[in-house]
């Protein structure tokens, strides 16, 4: 990864953050500051991505401004906090009253900082045009609010496209109580996503064509493998049949992909070989963000079970995994030990598999851990969209009914109300109701379902055929993730 990095833009809280020799010891996170792979920053920047501030501060003074950082051969002039992508790691304390300076150095353009899932009053979400009206290019806008919560958070821009290229970061508040899971060691994985193709660009293309940046179609070529899998040649001809009447790809699983994008952790490309130190039978707190504008990962790390401990920043049950799906915006905290005195990758591959971002946690820095094969790229199903194995166009009368033997609905409905001998049954109190009452002599049946939810704010759709997936493993995944 070459990173070149043109700007002396630098944060700097009120008071009392460490320099970087008293954040850690030499033989802890702080010796990782001499050694860890950096990614881009401007020289006032001191703590590398991915640690965390050793005390936290209710005071900071931070500089939004663009900075020329390329990644991955991909140059790009980022609005950014700080000169770094990501911005510096946040550290609050729950029940402290913070007091945020940002500084817009742009020259042209209004920004915004919103913190995501900070419950805040609402003129000081940072929500340009519903909160407030944006920080004009050389003025200075003071966040002052109390903090309710703990747990891992991120901040973000709000105006124009800056999130997309870069003005974010995380935020981590101190529980006020003892925290549960304390580890000796504690790191910040933030992913997102790099390209040097204007945002605005990527919107245009894709109100063009939808699936605009999916290259990895079905083809000529693929057609023989599908038919194996589909059991002939016929199934999978209808298959792609239904996709190209609805012109939907069974492919287009991510909008924008790794054909434009590089996945990032902590700011690193995966030849960046991000790492965060540990000491064998160590407890290493890894507190994942998704900062990504569009990409959803699945995230393992070969070799070790996580345990999941926090929920976008609500403590949980504990929960051990092997791997786990994050969508958009979503944080997770999960709890690793290694034991053995070797490298482990932390490995995060696009729910498309167009790419993937990767670290590495190990005992001693630059050690690089064995980079895995992504899976297999998943292939929608007519059940992923909620259809089972309904063909455009149908309607419930032309589908089987249970028990009728492939009889559509409505012609079993016909030919079995000819066929019924009415002589015998007893029709009072039938008036009224058509055929909707049903003799005397039989039970009221009892239905434990209450029937599908309202449809209200809260719920806005229900599925036309609902199908159960919580046995599902997933788009994507060759393997269901060990959830205990």
């Amino acid at each position: 990864m070459t990173v070149r990095v043109f700007s002396n833009v630098f944060f700097v809280p009120f008071t009392g953050r460490p320099d970087a020799s008293s954040v850690c010891d030499g033989d802890g996170a702080g010796g990782l500051m001499a050694t860890l792979p950096r990614p881009a920053h401007s020289a006032g920047a001191k703590v590398p991505a991915g640690l965390i501030p050793a005390e936290p501060s209710a005071f900071w003074d931070l500089s939004v401004g663009r900075t020329h950082i390329e990644i991955d051969h991909k140059a790009l002039n980022a609005p950014c906090v700080g000169g770094t992508v990501p911005g510096p790691v946040l550290r609050w304390r729950q029940g402290d009253t913070v007091e945020v300076n940002v500084t817009n150095t742009l020259r042209h353009e209004d920004t915004s900082i919103h913190w995501h899932g900070i419950r805040l009053p609402s003129d000081m979400d940072g929500v340009p045009g519903l909160s407030f009206t944006g920080i004009k290019p050389g003025e200075t806008f003071t966040y002052r609010f109390r903090l309710h919560q703990s747990g891992t958070y991120w901040y973000h821009s709000h105006s124009g496209m800056q999130e997309a290229q870069g003005l974010y970061g995380a935020v981590v508040i101190d529980p006020l109580h003892p925290d549960p899971h304390v580890c000796e060691r504690d790191y910040v994985i933030l992913l997102s996503e790099w390209t040097d193709v204007s945002p605005m660009d990527m919107i245009s293309n894709l109100k063009m064509q939808d699936d605009y940046y999916v290259f990895r179609q079905r083809t000529a070529a693929s057609f023989l493998k599908d038919a194996r899998a589909a059991g002939g040649a016929g199934a999978a001809l209808r298959d792609r049949l239904r996709w190209s009447r609805m012109r939907m790809a069974a492919t287009d699983i991510s909008d924008v992909t790794g054909i434009i994008y590089t996945y990032l952790l902590n700011g690193h490309a995966p030849d960046g070989n991000w790492n965060g130190l540990f000491r064998p039978g160590e407890r290493v707190r890894l507190r994942f963000i998704n900062g990504s504008s569009m990409t959803f990962f699945d995230i393992r790390i070969p070799g070790l079970e996580m345990l999941v401990v926090q929920a976008d920043g609500n403590d949980v049950e504990p929960v051990p995994v092997d791997e786990f799906r994050i969508g958009v915006a979503e944080t997770y905290d999960v709890i690793v030990q290694p034991k053995e005195d070797r490298a482990y990758t932390i490995f995060a591959q696009s729910e498309d598999r167009t790419g993937f971002a990767r670290g590495t946690l190990a005992p001693r820095a630059g050690m690089a851990g064995p980079v895995p094969p992504m899976d297999p790229r998943p292939v929608r199903t007519m059940v992923d969209m909620g259809m089972g194995t309904m063909q455009p166009g149908e309607s419930m009368q032309d589908m089987p009914m249970p028990g009728s033997s492939g009889t559509p609905a409505g012609g079993q409905s016909d030919h079995a109300m000819q066929g019924m001998d009415m002589a015998g049954m007893n029709m009072a109190g039938m008036e009224g109701h058509g055929m909707g009452s049903m003799p005397h002599r039989m039970p009221p049946l009892e239905v434990d379902d209450p029937g599908p939810p309202p449809i209200n704010v809260e719920n806005q759709n229900v599925a036309v055929m609902p199908v159960d997936r919580l046995g599902s493993p997933g788009d994507g995944w060759s393997r269901m993730a060990a959830v205990c």
